[in-house]
C-alpha cells in the first residue's frame, strides 16, 4: 500500500519521483529507526496511556523531520555521492534536483514540522530548536571528525526528550537514560551502515567511526549496544516497567547477537543488512513498553 500510494504521486507530477528519493521515503527504514525509540517514550512518559495529539504530532513529525535530515544530508554529500557506488544517483548528486529546488523542500519541511511543535507546549518549542541545530549539523560532520554518528545519536535521540516535555512539561532523570540509550545505539547501527561504504570513503576523504573503529569495529559496535541496554536497564528500574519490557530487551539482544554474528566477514551488503535489522530491535522494545502497560491497565 505504501509503495502504491508513491508510486501514485509519482504519477501526477512527472518529477514526483526525484523529490521522493530525495527525501527517502521510498526508504523508510530510517523513519523506523526514529519512530519506535520516540514512541517507547512518549509511552512512557505518558504512563501507557499517551493522547491522540501527541501520538499524531510525533508520528508526522519524525517523518517530516527525517525527510528534512535527508534532505540536508544529500545537500552536504552533493559532491561526494557521485563518487560512492551506492549514492552515485541520488537525484542532486546526479544534477536531476537543483540546489535552490531541494533548500525550499527542506524550508517547507522544517516549517510544517514547526508548525506541529507548535500545537505542544513552550519548553517542547525551545527544544525544537535544538533538534534542527543538531539535525542539520550532522551532515557537515563527516567532514571534521571520525564521530558523526555520535552527531547523528543525538539528533535521533532528541525526539524522546521533546515526548516527555510534550507530555509531562518536564524532563525527568529517567528520560536521560532513554536518551542516551538511543545515542549509543544509533552510534552502533550507523557504523554498521558506514561499513557498507568504508572503502569509498576511505578514497574521498569521507570520516566516519567504521574508520576510526578499524578492525574492532563490530566488538565495538556490540559494546555500545550493550551498554545501550544496560541504560534501558536502568530507565526500565526507574520507570517501573514489567515483565514485558525486558523481554522486548532480550529480543533486542538477540538481534545484536545475530547482527554481530553475520557481519564476521564484514561484507558489504550484510553489514548493510545488519543495520537494517535494526528496526526489529527497535520494534520490539516499543511492543514491550506498550504491552506492559496494557497488561497493568
Amino acid at each position: 500500500m505504501y509503495t502504491a500510494l508513491l508510486q501514485s504521486m509519482n504519477r501526477l507530477h512527472p518529477r514526483a519521483w526525484d523529490f521522493i528519493q530525495l527525501m527517502r521515503m521510498e526508504k523508510p527504514i530510517g523513519i523506523y529507526l526514529l519512530l519506535w525509540p520516540t514512541l517507547s517514550a512518549l509511552w512512557i512518559a505518558a504512563q501507557g496511556a499517551p493522547s491522540l495529539k501527541n501520538l499524531l504530532i510525533f508520528t508526522l513529525g519524525v517523518i517530516l523531520m527525517r525527510s528534512a535530515g535527508c534532505v540536508i544530508n544529500d545537500f552536504a554529500d552533493r559532491n561526494f555521492d557521485g563518487h560512492v557506488s551506492r549514492t552515485q544517483q541520488r537525484p542532486l548528486a546526479a544534477g536531476r534536483i537543483k540546489t535552490r529546488e531541494a533548500w525550499v523542500l527542506f524550508a517547507i519541511l522544517v516549517g510544517l514540522s514547526f508548525g506541529l511543535v507548535l500545537l505542544t507546549n513552550g519548553v517542547t518549542i525551545g527544544l525544537s530548536f535544538g533538534a534542527l541545530a543538531v539535525a542539520s549539523l550532522y551532515p557537515f560532520m563527516k567532514r571534521y571528525t571520525y564521530c558523526p554518528q555520535v552527531v547523528l545519536g543525538a539528533a535521533y535521540s532528541w525526539g524522546i526528550l521533546m515526548a516527555f516535555t510534550a507530555q509531562t512539561g518536564s524532563l525527568p532523570a529517567g528520560a536521560w537514560l532513554l536518551y542516551f540509550a538511543n545515542l549509543l545505539w544509533t552510534v552502533a547501527y550507523d557504523t554498521y551502515y558506514a561499513m557498507t561504504d568504508r572503502e569509498d570513503d576511505l578514497k574521498i576523504g569521507v570520516k566516519s567511526t567504521a574508520i576510526l573503529f578499524g578492525d574492532a569495529d563490530r566488538a565495538i559496535i556490540l559494546g555500545l549496544q550493550g551498554l545501550s541496554l544496560l541504560c534501558l536497564l536502568l530507565a526500565g528500574s526507574r520507570f517501573e516497567l514489567g515483565t514485558c519490557f525486558y523481554l522486548g530487551l532480550a529480543v533486542a539482544a538477540l538481534c545484536f547477537a545475530w547482527e554481530f554474528h553475520a557481519t564476521r566477514r564484514r561484507e558489504p551488503q550484510v553489514c548493510f543488512r545488519a543495520f537494517l535489522h535494526n528496526h526489529w530491535a527497535g520494534l520490539a522494545i516499543l511492543l514491550g513498553v506498550v504491552l506492559d502497560y496494557a497488561l497493568k491497565g
